[in-house]
């Protein structure tokens, strides 16, 4: 265990921000935190770093460190007009660790940055950005990395591409892992444990394919020909042109497959419809 936060709460006058808020990240694990623009991740973020006092609930981190945690909150502080390498070694400084060559090119290669760029910050992508906010947030080996919205503003390769970083990073360095983000389809794919935070409250939390299951409501499946499908008449559907979205639980998938299989129509994919408004509108907060 590197964090552990146990009814965390905090009030801006009467706004409540959070309330009774429990979480913890271990060591090679990446936890998920989903939950809607203004739902309290970011508040939650910065009393994780000390930036932010809780009213009530406690905080331990785990860590002989002086510096256990690094992140990211909200988008990456760069100097926009400094080149890459610049930025590494001024935030080193910042830090006390006054990098030199090797280092700041060891702390580029570790996010997959080229080492070759000498234009300034201003001209990179937002991916880019996000890789060297990364890679400033390991300047002091933290044993946890808090990532708030890290796929924000990314195309799908850009995103792809951080996802690949973060379970390198996960695999390599042995860190343990906080990502904030909406995206439920990006979690998915990451987090060995998810956190649902609505209105400033946790409202499920636990293994993360477990609550995807419970909130998914369908699955859409993409196959040449699913048009004709017989097979699909047994199932509440929206049938379109090489796709049929069908209203089954999970259980049911197999046998809709098998079925499919047996009238000779060739399945490329079948994707769950991941439904989280039922679980936010249901708490009672």
């Amino acid at each position: 265990m590197i964090i552990s936060a146990e009814r965390i709460s905090k009030k801006y006058g009467k706004v409540v921000a959070l309330k009774d808020v429990n979480i913890s990240c271990s060591a090679g694990e990446i936890v998920g935190l989903l939950g809607k623009n203004g739902a309290g991740k970011t508040t939650l973020f910065k009393i994780l770093f000390g930036l932010v006092k809780q009213d009530s609930g406690s905080l331990k981190i785990y860590s002989e460190k002086e510096k256990p945690l690094g992140g990211i909150i909200e988008k990456p502080a760069l100097y926009e007009y400094l080149n890459a390498k610049e930025n590494i070694k001024v935030f080193s400084k910042i830090q006390g660790l006054n990098f030199g060559k090797v280092e700041i090119e060891e702390s580029l290669q570790k996010v997959g940055l080229p080492l070759d760029r000498t234009d300034p910050v201003k001209n990179f992508s937002m991916g880019m950005k996000q890789r060297l906010g990364i890679a400033i947030s390991l300047l002091n080996n933290p044993e946890c990395l808090i990532l708030d919205e890290p796929f924000s503003g990314l195309d799908p390769i850009g995103i792809k591409a951080i996802r690949k970083l973060i379970l390198e990073l996960v695999t390599k360095e042995k860190i343990g892992i906080i990502i904030a983000s909406h995206l439920i389809e990006e979690l998915s794919k990451l987090c060995d444990t998810l956190y649902v935070i609505n209105k400033g409250a946790i409202i499920s939390s636990g293994e993360t394919q477990k609550i995807i299951a419970e909130n998914t409501t369908s699955f859409t499946v993409y196959a040449s020909g699913i048009e004709k499908s017989t097979a699909l008449k047994q199932f509440s559907s929206v049938i379109k042109k090489n796709s049929a979205t069908v209203l089954i639980s999970q259980q049911e998938v197999p046998y809709l497959l098998q079925q499919l299989t047996e009238e000779n129509i060739y399945i490329t994919a079948c994707v769950p419809e991941i439904n989280f408004d039922n679980l936010f509108e249901s708490a009672n907060l």
